[in-house]
């Protein structure tokens, strides 16, 4: 079986995993410092955020060389001698690819700029002479204006002019940075805001009533998303992949049309996509049940892999989440009550679901410690362009603030030199230091499950069935001998039978053996 259609996947935002230099900011010598962590965690593979040259309008996501590595994450050394310490660790290594926009500090842009209207320089982005009504996905217009007059597309910041990929110049260049990291031995790619790179033709008005429509929820054919025409460039990026042996793709679509989102795996595209339904799903079992059917059915027509996935550098952290009387994640909201305790308490039960379920899963930083996002930050330190657009958004930094490793202050070991965004003083009791020896800490279960996941053959790719434990619970089998079951209830429910592997809380009810609410079990049978 291919190792991408079962691998846990942990996912490296380097700006706060760790710092290596002092500096305050994560870089790739604290990546690798780390990683007997990461081996003994029981991951699999390492997707790693942009680390190319980027001013950090948008968190690297602005990408001004795809070929080198920022100055304040490394050297393209670094990074080669990391592919290889992965590897020797017994892990991949899955690297970010952007392809929507460039940065506007990319040569590319600047000649666009100096060449002017009509030059072959422009047609490699969206110019033109007035703009639609296109909404940026980070608020405001889609369009700023440059010196000479005509205005420039730009889906996200001002500062990420979106490419042209009508123009053969743009397709090859990408085909040509896919090789150059494939060559330095990358197992993958994670493709940034894979449906939105081709515009219709003209770049024609969006109904009005489209325009309101929140960026999590918009779906289907749209004048600047999930166009057919991105599939031919897809199946061009899989030839490119299938050059060199054993290795994948996974694409961020927030396309929720079964239909749509399955052409995107078929067996000459993609290997495999973010399932945001189930990280937009509500601590509801007919919901989640819903949901993980739709998936299944969904990826089975198209034979691929499902991925599960519950928090990532762009969403609410789960952690907080489940803590809300809406678990559900619809957008970002900052002033809403939480109870942590239940928050973390359905965050463990989560985390099983997750790895029982068949597919892929996916870790983002600091689950594993049940990270809650920060909502505290001073404005002063702030730098997600969503907050700097106007400020109703607090944005994405709240759950992007660095690692706690150990210690009892500040920066927690994330380095010699503070940390760029500040930690919490209460996370000392949430550092990886501090879980590791304490046997009922989240770390500790994350590192119980993955070791079993990994030992156990029922689980990874391949089916379930559903069991039937009342309202409220989820409980399913893998063959051979396995039983998850999760209880989304207000009241303890018998166990079923089997011997217990693994289980998120205290497997008892009134001295009595039971699975309390807000809990899971996997069970031998």
């Amino acid at each position: 079986m291919s190792w991408w259609r079962d691998a846990v996947v942990y996912q490296v935002y380097p700006r706060s995993f760790a710092d290596g230099n002092g500096d305050g900011v994560g870089d790739i010598a604290g990546i690798e410092s780390r990683l007997p962590y990461l081996r003994d965690l029981g991951v699999d593979a390492l997707w790693i955020n942009p680390w190319y040259v980027s001013p950090m309008a948008d968190g690297g996501y602005d990408v001004a060389d795809y070929h080198m590595i920022d100055p304040v994450f490394g050297t393209l050394w670094d990074a080669e001698r990391l592919i290889g310490a992965v590897h020797r660790h017994g892990m991949r290594i899955i690297v970010d690819i952007v392809p929507n926009h460039t940065s506007d500090r990319h040569p590319w842009f600047q000649a666009a700029l100096a060449a002017g209207p009509g030059s072959p320089e422009r047609a490699r982005f969206h110019f033109r002479d007035a703009p639609n009504n296109w909404r940026s996905r980070f608020g405001g217009p889609a369009w700023s204006r440059v010196d000479d007059g005509q205005w420039y597309l730009h889906l996200f910041d001002a500062a990420q002019p979106d490419l042209n990929w009508d123009h053969p110049e743009v397709r090859a260049e990408f085909e040509s940075i896919l090789r150059f990291w494939l060559d330095r031995g990358v197992d993958g790619f994670r493709i940034d805001v894979a449906d939105r790179l081709v515009k219709q033709a003209g770049l024609p008005d969006r109904p009005e009533r489209e325009q309101l429509v929140p960026s999590y929820q918009d779906n289907g054919e749209q004048p600047d998303k999930d166009r057919p025409e991105v599939h031919e460039i897809y199946r061009a990026w899989r030839r490119v992949l299938d050059e060199y042996p054993d290795r994948a793709f996974v694409g961020e679509m927030w396309v929720t049309d079964p239909e749509r989102f399955a052409r995107y795996l078929r067996p000459d595209e993609l290997h495999t996509a973010f399932n945001f339904a189930f990280l937009k799903c509500a601590w509801d079992a007919r919901a989640l049940r819903e949901v993980v059917d739709r998936t299944l059915a969904t990826h089975a027509r198209v034979g691929a892999p499902p991925t599960w996935v519950l928090s990532n550098h762009d969403v609410t952290r789960h952690a907080t989440r489940y803590g809300r009387e809406d678990t559900r994640f619809v957008k970002r909201v900052h002033d809403v009550p939480t109870d942590l305790a239940l928050g973390r308490r359905r965050a463990r039960a989560a985390a099983l679901l997750s790895m029982a379920l068949p597919g892929s899963v996916y870790v983002y930083q600091g689950d594993e410690l049940g990270l809650p996002e920060v909502f505290d930050l001073p404005d002063a330190v702030r730098e997600d362009p969503v907050f700097r657009t106007g400020g109703r958004d607090l944005g994405r930094d709240g759950c992007r603030v660095p690692i706690p490793w150990g210690g009892d202050a500040p920066p927690f070991e994330f380095g010699t030199g503070g940390a760029w965004l500040p930690q919490p003083g209460e996370w000392r009791d949430l550092t990886a230091a501090r879980q590791l020896g304490d046997p009922a800490s989240m770390l500790s279960l994350y590192r119980l499950a993955l070791r079993v996941r990994r030992d156990e053959p029922a689980l990874g790719d391949g089916p379930l069935r559903w069991l039937e434990m009342g309202d409220g619970v989820l409980a399913f089998a893998r063959d051979p001998g396995f039983t998850c079951a999760v209880n989304l209830g207000v009241e303890p429910v018998p166990l079923p039978e089997g011997r217990p592997l693994v289980a998120s809380a205290e497997l008892t009810a009134d001295g009595e053996p039971a699975l309390p609410p807000d809990a899971a079990v996997w069970l031998s049978t």
